[in-house]
């Protein structure tokens, strides 16, 4: 397994990270044993980094992760907190105030059975408190050993610099891929003059880009995807038009079309760690084949060509999601 470092600290992760959250929230219902045999097989291949969030099925997923892990594994685990649910599983918003991180903390660990977490960062800015005030509260618990490092997620150039002004920042979490280039104008550009890593999440931009997606496939009311325009009417035969394109670089490769998506964001940096949401075994095997997948720059171009930047028809995000995102303003 190829491994690369976030962050000016030194986070050395693998090449690949996975993605639990679909294992327990809004992808629709998942296999519990398939789940944690995904898992151990991730860890059996190199893979030592886990993404997850305490607000992942309120909580399911850090008990998952919890239950899954053996006692020679030793992966680094990455938590995203501040997102508020209720009892019917809606949104709530998000709380940054620096109780609530400490708060949150309380709860993860103790879910998650550990005594630190290795990356903590909040889920989405809290509009109503400072990114400082935040990231400090965080900075303390790292004092305290409780955290290792300190991550973002989808929050713009602006508030990077000023969060990373209180506390070294390891990587920023945020949606790349084919379909999903916004990071490229601004953002990226200030990870890299911070030496801040990424860690992409939605690198089959949740899935049109597999290889596996059809337009007569029907979402289920606990898959959040049926709200999302790029998976609706013409939208998402557009989006499939353009996979059908990279179909065939990748059967030119002797690859899928998952991993030359996959394989496209991995070279776009060794700064960018792909997370990959596989939430069965076969699905994470041919994730990780696309480290065996090389990309030279005929290929990256053909790539390019077939799926443009600005190529996507619909959003990544419904509106009102689209609306809470920093990353976007």
């Amino acid at each position: 397994m190829e491994h690369r470092v976030l962050g000016v600290e030194g986070v050395e992760v693998s090449a690949i990270g996975l993605g639990c959250m679909g294992m327990s929230d809004l992808y629709g219902p998942a296999d519990r044993d398939e789940s944690i045999a995904t898992i151990h097989a991730a860890l059996d291949a190199g893979v030592t980094l886990l993404d997850t969030g305490d607000f992942y099925g309120m909580g399911h997923n850090e008990l998952l992760i919890r239950d899954a892990l053996r006692a020679s594994d030793r992966p680094s685990i990455s938590v995203k907190f501040g997102a508020l649910r209720d009892p019917a599983g809606g949104w709530s918003g998000n709380d940054g105030r620096p109780a609530a991180v400490r708060n949150f903390l309380a709860y993860t660990l103790r879910r998650l059975g550990t005594d630190h977490v290795d990356i903590y960062r909040p889920a989405r800015l809290d509009p109503a408190v400072p990114i400082e005030d935040t990231v400090g509260a965080i900075a303390e618990l790292v004092q305290a050993g409780y955290v290792r490092h300190i991550g973002l997620s989808e929050v713009g150039a602006e508030t990077i610099r000023r969060a990373n002004q209180v506390h070294p920042i390891s990587d920023l979490q945020i949606e790349y891929s084919l379909l999903s280039r916004g990071i490229e104008d601004d953002i990226l550009p200030t990870c890299r003059e911070l030496g801040i890593g990424v860690t992409a999440y939605g690198v089959l931009s949740r899935g049109l880009l597999s290889g596996h997606w059809s337009a007569q496939r029907e979402l289920t009311g606990h898959d959040f995807r049926g709200f999302s325009p790029r998976f609706q009417g013409d939208n998402l035969r557009h989006n499939l038009a353009l996979v059908d394109v990279l179909r065939e670089i990748a059967e030119a490769k002797g690859a899928t079309p998952a991993q030359i998506a996959i394989a496209w964001v991995a070279n776009q940096g060794a700064d960018i760690v792909p997370l990959v949401g596989a939430r069965r075994r076969d699905r994470l095997g041919e994730a990780l084949g696309a480290l065996d997948v090389p990309l030279g720059e005929a290929d990256l171009a053909a790539i390019e060509d077939a799926v443009p930047a600005d190529a996507a028809a619909g959003a990544r995000y419904a509106a009102a999601q689209l609306a809470q995102l920093d990353s976007e303003r």
